[in-house]
């Protein structure tokens, strides 16, 4: 097919300013595949980088494309890519490790200390017509996938690998702070794992009901719960809130011997009772994006294990990126919100419409 010389990309300029600009169509290099972009999910991290131009250590110091929650079609190879990948729809694992570091040959690539993420600067994203992606990390999908379910593998694959930092097993029980979009797909995922029971807490009356049609047990309010009636009950705590007061809540909560997993983005600093964590021996972790997570997330949505349509509450085009990643801020009904180049803005659905 015929690629154009030039495409549209939304460029973040500075905090609090995106334009949408005409840039040069990238070309593949070498293990590399150009793809068509057709749907990218607004990512909290995204949200961030927009508002603040950083997330910890990671500056915004130069213009740059946000957006790392993709899916598309690819439409050409590099040299030693087999030609007969174009047209593969795909789901797009945004990061290039280096491939050589000890972290990469053990097969722990995400903690590569070269690794180039989406959207991180200084390497450009998916708000874009086209996108390069490294072949294997360009992950072929079902017909039965659409493109928005596929962008979304992104997210359960946050939440896969946070199910197995946990240690999630058949007969886990797990609390889940947070009910936003990765708070509700953790609890689906842990289920899948085998989970036996599954509690959320979110002060939000409306994300608590979606959380409790899809994977959640039972549901809390925090500023109305009694938590002590769930002392040293859960095996597996996973944080998807990054609010500090949640987390430290959740501590007397957890077995001996049990395991916390933070995975929102919250302060650079937590106190923690260091005492309650040495003698019940509670491993506190974090988690780093993902690693080796793709297929698993693939079969989990393309079986209908895991269901992540209904997340999607709004979707707008490359020229409303700004309205896409302010959506959960400014609308008290927003859940994901996709971002399709060529699509006008719709108006905000009801969760599970």
């Amino acid at each position: 097919m015929s690629l154009p010389a030039t495409m549209q990309a939304s460029v973040l300029l500075t905090p609090g300013t995106i334009e949408l600009q005409e840039v040069p169509v990238p070309a593949a290099g070498p293990g590399e595949v150009l793809v068509r972009v057709t749907a990218v999910g607004s990512c909290g991290s995204d949200t961030h980088f927009y508002e603040t131009g950083a997330i910890g250590d990671l500056i915004v110091r130069s213009p740059v494309v946000l957006g790392h929650e993709t899916a598309g079609e690819i439409v050409a190879v590099g040299d030693g890519v087999d030609p007969a990948r174009v047209g593969t729809r795909v789901a797009v694992e945004p990061q290039t490790p280096c491939r050589r570091c000890e972290f990469c040959k053990t097969g722990r690539y995400h903690l590569c200390r070269d690794i180039r993420f989406y959207g991180a600067w200084p390497i450009d994203g998916s708000f874009a017509e086209y996108v390069i992606v490294d072949d294997d990390f360009a992950h072929a999908i079902p017909d039965s996938m659409t493109d928005e379910e596929a962008a979304l593998v992104e997210p359960v694959s946050v939440a896969v690998h946070a199910a197995r930092r946990g240690g999630v097993t058949r007969g886990s029980k797990v609390l889940v702070t947070g009910a936003g979009p990765i708070g509700v797909i953790v609890a689906q995922v842990v289920k899948s794992f085998g989970a036996a029971e599954v509690v959320i807490s979110d002060p939000i009356p409306h994300r608590r009901d979606f959380a409790l049609s899809h994977g959640a047990d039972v549901v809390l309010d925090p500023a109305e719960a009694d938590l002590g009636q769930y002392s040293e009950y859960f095996d597996v705590y996973i944080d998807a809130s990054g609010n500090a007061r949640a987390v430290q809540s959740a501590f007397p909560t957890i077995v001996r011997g049990g395991t916390a997993v933070l995975v929102g983005m919250g302060g650079n600093t937590l106190e923690v009772p260091i005492a309650m964590i040495q003698h019940r021996e509670i491993t506190l972790t974090g988690t780093f994006r993902y690693v080796n997570t793709w297929p698993t997330a693939i079969q989990l949505v393309a079986s209908g294990t895991i269901e992540v349509a209904s997340l999607v509450t709004g979707r707008f085009g490359l020229e409303d990126v700004e309205k896409a990643l302010m959506q959960s801020k400014t609308d008290p009904v927003a859940i994901k919100t996709m971002v399709i180049p060529g699509h006008r803005a719709t108006a905000p659905a009801t969760a599970g419409e």
